[in-house]
């Protein structure tokens, strides 16, 4: 079973997020990492772009697949994690922690994010398919 940390939110993409007033940090969850195996290069943004709920804003590399990776609302790229571009394998290390990938502002409230208990039924759910 995967860590999902319940003070956090999800989307059925498997990234997680972090809201802290009109900011968000964003990463990609413990099962994601999980499911893509060893990450091996992480390609994000640049700081100041703005994104749209749902387009996709970087992508994670690993030894088995390259996934895009999906903003989980919409907003402008205040900060990148430059750590987990020079050390990709901070993303399997500690996905909620220094693993995170990028960090939002928004002006209109996230919606549709998953809470922790409805993320674990989710991926419940598709490994039961």
């Amino acid at each position: 079973m995967s860590n999902v940390p319940h003070e956090l939110l999800y989307t059925k993409e498997h990234e997680w997020v972090r809201i802290d007033g009109n900011s968000a940090v964003v990463g990609i969850t413990e099962h994601a990492q999980r499911e893509l195996g060893d990450v091996v290069f992480v390609e994000l943004p640049d700081v100041g772009k703005s994104f749209e709920l749902g387009d996709a804003f970087g992508t994670v590399e690993s030894v088995k697949a390259v996934s895009e990776i999906y903003a989980p609302l919409s907003g402008e790229i205040t900060e990148i994690n430059n750590e987990v571009v020079d050390s990709p394998e901070l993303v399997n290390e500690d996905p909620y922690g220094e693993g995170w990938l990028a960090k939002f502002s928004f002006t209109t409230a996230p919606s549709g994010l998953l809470s922790a208990a409805e993320y674990e039924r989710y991926i419940n759910d598709e490994a039961n398919k």
